[in-house]
């Protein structure tokens, strides 16, 4: 037991005072202890406890319980409107859907707890009192920058296979490595993640996506990732067969995945941007590599995986439009930002979202392409001068609106709506200035009214 120091909140503190007072052993535990020990601010605060569920609803019956997790021994107690999960001591039975425990066995010993846990970095408990519980030395594991399970590692995985994916998000976000033993049962046991549900693959993926280390996480494990995303065995090994590129498609993926900002929106699009590459290519008679129509293509594949992982239809419907414009190349031009706003849909933080995956996607090619981030900063810098200046981006920006054209004398219908996209098409291309007069004037050209 170590006395390495851990600074806990308030409200954390009261509660395990509270719980010790009752007569009831309790510590903060698993990822808070592991992110305190490395110098990161932990996201919550997690206690176990002897305490049994109903002990604890009596303890803190005059707070706001969340009892979801009862039947597990999890009492939740919202504190200023943060919750803090309390889970009693507990072994776990069998796991027969490789993802939760048949049952449990609440039990006193804080050891026999520690001991069903996943990773040895996360099977650590710490008291302000009585220091750090580190029986399987996670926190030299720690020191060694090492994803190690409890135990026999293919028991772990066999038990709860999303595991699998959380020793990667792991990997990815905290850049460590996986020891043998794990590494060998990951592979052994990758299979098993088709039981998981996509909810859950979708927020362990989306974890490690955005992990610093996701370039060498996708490249060195994208078997066991294929399990789950089959389009990454496809675009291993892939090559292009053009000047442009450098790496494999699965390769490129990668580096254009860690050139972009660690957002979810943009780091999914970068995984799919190129996944229909293999399914449209072909060399011409010099033997150089072609793949026309490869957004679309990717699409599908898109969303083929949507539907496995659960994504949302608005998450959806904004990757198929970053995947499918990725390949544009606008020019530092109002017109074609305008053009590629309208693409889009006017979607103002959606074009910032597509610099992102075009910078990315241009560092991730041959070095010569890399100048083209220049000209997308120089897109991006003139849409924020437009959007500053109140500049008409869009149909819906024009200073004139249906109303207008009636009262000029043009029927309802859709006729209405075609001369304001005729209006709004002369101003992108920068023919008429976007003002009221100059565009009633036109209008009247367009139907040929003095």
């Amino acid at each position: 037991m170590s006395r390495d120091t851990i600074r806990l909140p308030h409200d954390a503190y009261r509660l395990l005072q509270t719980l010790r007072a009752a007569g009831h052993s309790a510590y903060v535990v698993g990822g808070c202890v592991r992110d305190s020990l490395l110098g990161r601010l932990p996201g919550d605060w997690d206690i176990c406890t002897s305490a049994r569920p109903d002990e604890m609803k009596a303890l803190f019956c005059s707070q706001r319980l969340i009892l979801t997790g009862e039947k597990h021994g999890t009492v939740a107690v919202i504190l200023h409107g943060k919750p803090y999960e309390m889970t009693t001591y507990r072994l776990d039975g069998s796991y027969r859907d490789h993802r939760h425990p048949d049952n449990v066995q609440f039990v006193d010993d804080l050891a026999a707890d520690l001991a069903r846990r996943d990773f040895t970095i996360n099977a650590m408990a710490y008291h302000p009192v009585r220091g750090l519980v580190d029986p399987y030395e996670g926190q030299a594991d720690l020191h060694h920058r090492i994803i190690r399970c409890v135990g026999n590692p293919t028991q772990r995985f066999q038990e709860d296979a999303l595991r699998i994916l959380r020793a990667l998000r792991f990997a990815s976000q905290l850049s460590f490595s996986l020891a043998i033993d794990t590494e060998n049962a990951l592979f052994e046991q990758a299979a098993s993640l088709s039981y998981v549900a996509g909810e859950r693959l979708s927020v362990e993926l989306e974890g490690m996506l955005c992990g610093q280390s996701v370039r060498a996480v996708l490249l060195n494990y994208a078997e066991v990732l294929s399990v789950i995303i089959p389009q990454l065995h496809t675009m291993k090994g892939f090559d292009q067969h053009s000047r442009w590129h450098i790496y494999d498609v699965l390769e490129h993926t990668a580096c254009v995945i860690e050139n972009t900002p660690p957002e979810p929106l943009v780091r999914w699009a970068a995984l799919f941007h190129d996944a229909g590459k293999p399914d449209t290519f072909f060399r011409d008679k010099n033997g150089i590599g072609h793949m026309p129509g490869h957004p679309l293509a990717s699409i599908d594949h898109l969303r083929k995986a949507a539907k496995r992982l659960h994504f949302s239809r608005k998450r959806l419907h904004d990757l198929e439009l970053l995947v499918r414009y990725h390949d544009d190349h606008p020019a530092p031009t109002r017109q074609d930002v305008r053009i590629l706003f309208s693409k889009l849909e006017e979607n103002r933080e959606l074009f910032h979202t597509m610099c992102d995956l075009m910078r990315g996607d241009a560092l991730g090619q041959a070095p010569f392409s890399h100048k083209r981030v220049k000209t997308i900063d120089e897109v991006e810098h003139i849409f924020d001068e437009m959007c500053s200046e109140g500049a008409c981006l869009s149909l819906h920006d024009l200073p004139i609106t249906g109303k207008d054209l009636l009262e000029l004398g043009v029927p309802e219908g859709p006729q209405i709506g075609l001369l304001l996209s005729e209006a709004f098409a002369a101003v992108a291309r920068e023919e008429i200035k976007p003002q009221r007069e100059p565009l009633i004037a036109y209008i009247k050209k367009l139907i040929h009214m003095p």
